[in-house]
């Protein structure tokens, strides 16, 4: 377990504990004075008395610990009471907290990430505002998530690490919790302050993974005019060093999609550079590939891993000689030389099959492998129907265009031979 959360949970077993030894001191006090009790009236007073019980009445004594019994059961069922509260109360901050760690771990995208983050600290702690800050570069926090009366003013500026309360916490590396603001000299109110409102109480805490600091979780005012108590301190550290782990993790997902866009980009200009009569090809059969997708109701990966396939199903040519492409043998090879291009690369390598079986023919007379019907991925007929589509109604330097609704004829003419007939129809009814 982590150590935010094995700290909370040992401090939880320890006042347990402590409570639980007073009831054991109640009920045994009681029975000892009991025993007493018996052992006064069973022996004889003149040889027992000196030691253990002075000679006074019995109604005395039994209304002494008949009093004392009652005391021990209210104490007893008070402190049960709290002893349950605090195992409840624990139990429950338990399964919040990793109720919203799955769902951190899920989410893949940094900011919905971190409006989720800023959610679940709001209401675990009650507090009435916040904000989430990132670290850029080595000096500067830039305001990512701002919740209250200043969310307006402060998103998307920065503040220098060291100044304010955030600005300690990142430079310290270390969790605060204020129960006073206007007493810490470590307060600034252009940074940690509340507009139209009076910041009273604050708890930060550092975005911390194994590198070091990435940002600063800020809570301020927690609602009814509390104080933060030290099991929101715990809680909320716990939270912090979960969601650094998570924004790490978005943040990366989106460095590689962005540097898969740029490259695909890098790859598309040069096919349309490589081969002029194609220009722009490329991106039209994915906009009709994309049509049948919608029409299919696919789900979005689907669809996106589609939405490349489409871009890339020529990248193939790149590696043929500009004059060349349009040679019968030499374009028969581009399908197996843009699959054996793709498959290396992990963020392309789900689609290569698609690239590579996208001029089979449904009647099993297509290329490279002869594959027919179903046995043609789904994806690599969706791109055959589109690159056809795209090929009659544009103009390359060995025909003239058609008209749409030529196009869709011809399609439908081939529908059963060369194409999926079902996904023609879908095809020519959402065209």
């Amino acid at each position: 377990m982590p150590r935010h959360s094995h700290e909370s949970g040992i401090a939880a077993v320890h006042e347990i504990r402590k409570k639980l030894r007073l009831v054991n001191s109640i009920v045994t006090f009681v029975i000892v004075v009991l025993f007493l009790v018996i052992l006064r009236y069973v022996y004889q007073p003149a040889v027992l008395s000196p030691f253990f019980l002075p000679n006074i009445s019995m109604a005395l004594i039994t209304g002494t610990v008949f009093f004392l019994s009652l005391i021990g059961l209210y104490l007893s069922k008070m402190l049960s009471r709290q002893t349950f509260g605090i195992i409840q109360d624990y139990s429950s901050k338990l399964e919040s907290i990793f109720h919203i760690i799955n769902v951190m771990t899920e989410e893949i995208h940094s900011d919905i990430l971190l409006d989720k983050i800023m959610d679940y600290a709001l209401s675990i702690t009650k507090s009435e505002a916040g904000s989430i800050l990132l670290l850029q570069g080595d000096n500067k926090l830039a305001f990512k998530i701002v919740r209250g009366e200043r969310a307006h003013s402060l998103q998307d500026t920065y503040v220098e690490v060291g100044k304010g309360i955030a600005g300690w916490v990142a430079q310290k590396g270390l969790p605060l919790r204020i129960s006073d603001a206007s007493k810490d000299e470590r307060f600034d109110p252009d940074i940690d302050g509340m507009k139209g409102s009076e910041t009273k109480s604050i708890l930060c805490a550092p975005l911390r993974t194994k590198s070091g600091i990435i940002g600063v979780l800020e809570l301020f005012n927690k609602k009814d005019r509390q104080s933060y108590m030290k099991s929101d301190e715990e809680i909320i550290a716990y939270l912090a060093a979960q969601a650094a782990i998570s924004i790490t993790k978005a943040q990366f997902f989106e460095d590689q999609k962005n540097y898969e866009i740029h490259i695909t980009e890098m790859m598309l200009g040069a096919m349309d550079t490589h081969i002029a009569e194609k220009h722009g090809h490329s991106k039209r059969v994915a906009r009709y590939g994309n049509v049948i997708a919608g029409a299919l109701d696919m789900p979005e990966e689907q669809r996106k891993k589609l939405y490349f396939a489409c871009l890339l199903h020529d990248i193939g040519f790149l590696k043929i000689k500009s004059g060349d492409v349009y040679k019968k043998e030499e374009f028969m090879t581009h399908p197996v030389v843009g699959y054996e291009m793709i498959r290396p690369i992990s963020f392309y390598s789900d689609i290569a099959p698609y690239i590579l079986y996208h001029h089979e023919r449904y009647d099993g007379s297509g290329y490279p492998s002869g594959l027919k019907g179903e046995g043609i991925p789904l994806e690599a007929r969706v791109i055959a129907i589109a690159e056809a589509f795209d090929e009659m109604t544009s103009r390359t330097s060995y025909r003239d265009p058609i008209s749409f609704d030529e196009a869709k004829e011809e399609l439908k003419r081939n529908a059963g031979t060369q194409f999926d007939p079902r996904l023609v129809e879908l095809f020519v009814e959402n065209i």
